[in-house]
């Protein structure tokens, strides 16, 4: 069990009695900056430290609860800090144990937090939504969230924090709950040409649900260019005849049932095309809110290769040739290696062609 304090750039952990955990995350509060992409002295965003105190994460029974160290703010509210306390228990955050012991295994919490504001939506004076977007360093664990600050009564002794004008806790910390998450367990996969592949994506949102409405984007992102892939949109209360699913590339499919049922919005492909590859964004909408995921996709092919001669005699006395052949494969940086030394070959010569189907194939002799 980690016991410690909070520390810029660390990560804590306290584990309460009762199977739960506060997770204390070092983050950045980011902002768009006064400046016009540097120019002037300005600078498109600006960063801020800030800390993020998610409560009550549920703990394994494989997990000590010998050692009880609460989560203690500061003894005296600083208006000056961001301290953002959300409760990670309704709705729980997915794989939620990959943080729990970032700290122990020596991986890296990213972790950013923005001004959200909802689509046609209208906020009150004193209430404020803000964007999470955390990630473990190495590993597979990507998750966006979408808070809500909760109303804090006000009286003559109520702290206003800074930067954001908005009313702290007696605690000095801004409350606020969990409303949406968009997570993946995937940040990157690779598949073969002409196989298949699922692309993980899934979402939550709070005990009261935001809309009865929800939609589900998949585009795709490579070289500058991007198109849709699959869209759809239905009802979680799965209303017969609402749901329309519209998809511009064929293979791509998406589970209507796990939608609705599981929070599964994953995107299925089959027959893998090199022209799949690229980045994939997932965007789930629910009423006026939405976040993202996003996927790397990587399409491998691994060569065919043959030699010119099945059986080669060794001659002294002429110059003889063999040829290898590497064909269909991808991606382009291959490499060609010998059984022997390089300095047994006198010659060593390469050509590459490009098939139709945009793979290549590589000669060497």
């Amino acid at each position: 069990m980690v016991i410690g304090v909070i520390l810029y750039g660390f990560l804590l952990t306290c584990v309460h009695a009762d199977g739960v955990a506060d997770i204390v995350l070092s983050c950045s509060l980011v902002e768009e900056g006064s400046g016009l992409g540097g120019v002037r002295g300005g600078a498109l965003f600006t960063r801020t430290p800030a800390t993020l105190i998610l409560q009550d994460v549920a703990v394994g029974s494989e997990e000590s609860l010998e050692t009880v160290t609460p989560f203690v703010p500061p003894s005296i509210p600083d208006p000056d800090l961001l301290l953002f306390e959300a409760k990670a228990s309704s709705p729980e955050i997915p794989s939620a144990d990959v943080l729990l012991h970032a700290d122990c295994n020596e991986q890296e919490v990213m972790c950013e937090i923005s001004h959200y504001s909802p689509r046609g939506a209208q906020e009150r004076l004193d209430q404020a939504f803000f964007m999470v977007s955390l990630s473990v360093v190495g590993v597979e664990f990507s998750t966006a969230l979408i808070l809500e600050t909760l109303p804090v009564e006000k009286d003559h002794s109520t702290i206003i924090q800074n930067k954001l004008g908005l009313p702290l806790s007696h605690l000095g910390t801004m409350q606020t709950k969990i409303i949406l998450m968009v997570f993946s367990h995937i940040k990157s996969v690779s598949a073969p040409l002409r196989g298949d592949v699922l692309l993980n994506c899934g979402f939550k949102q709070q005990e009261i649900p935001l809309s009865n409405d929800v939609a589900i984007e998949w585009r795709l992102q490579h070289r500058g260019k991007g198109n849709k892939v699959l869209e759809m949109k239905t009802k979680l209360d799965d209303t017969e005849g609402s749901t329309v699913v519209h998809s511009e590339r064929i293979g791509s499919s998406i589970n209507v049932a796990q939608v609705v049922g599981e929070g599964n919005a994953s995107l299925g492909l089959t027959n893998l095309k090199v022209q799949d590859e690229g980045v994939y964004i997932c965007t789930v909408s629910i009423g006026s809110f939405h976040a993202q995921q996003v996927i790397q996709l990587h399409i491998i092919q691994p060569p065919e290769v043959s030699l010119s001669e099945e059986k080669l005699v060794l001659n002294t006395k002429s110059a003889q040739r063999i040829s290898c052949h590497c064909r269909q494969y991808y991606p382009l940086d291959a490499e060609s290696h010998t059984g022997g030394s390089w300095a047994s070959w006198s010659s060593l010569y390469f050509s590459s062609t490009r098939s139709c189907d945009h793979v290549f194939c590589l000669r060497s002799f």
